[in-house]
């Protein structure tokens, strides 16, 4: 694969979390993922962006190979919407690892798999 079309899939990869989950653009997904996907990526990204509505993803790192672009990224945020039947803390995470596993074709997001820090989380949010 041409390096141009690696710098493209990470230009994709950084376009959907500058415009889809820091800025809460939700119309952005049906650009960058396949169709049969974005109504996916939509129902976890639209809750959790409710949750914390000030969230921030850092891109520490993207890394790509083949058709897929690996990001590790830090994320932030105020617990001010209800999550994982949690009632809002008020209070605010920082700095949570997470690492995902993006496939592309096409310009566009065709699988993403990823392992956040979700203990990390609750921890700093008072929720266990």
């Amino acid at each position: 694969m041409p390096d141009t079309e690696l710098e493209r899939n990470k230009a994709v990869v950084r376009r959907m979390v500058d415009e889809v989950l820091n800025e809460g653009r939700l119309d952005a997904i049906d650009e960058l993922y396949a169709p049969a996907l974005a109504a996916g990526a939509r129902r976890w990204i639209a809750p959790f962006r409710a949750s914390f509505p000030d969230m921030h993803m850092d891109v520490v790192d993207l890394i790509a190979e083949g058709d897929k672009v690996v990001g590790r990224f830090t994320c932030s945020g105020t617990h001010l919407g209800e999550w994982l039947r949690d009632a809002p803390t008020g209070r605010r995470f920082e700095k949570v690892d997470e690492v995902y596993i993006f496939r592309l074709r096409a310009g566009r997001i065709i699988h993403a798999w990823g392992i956040e820090d979700t203990l990390g989380r609750l921890e700093q949010l008072g929720l266990r």
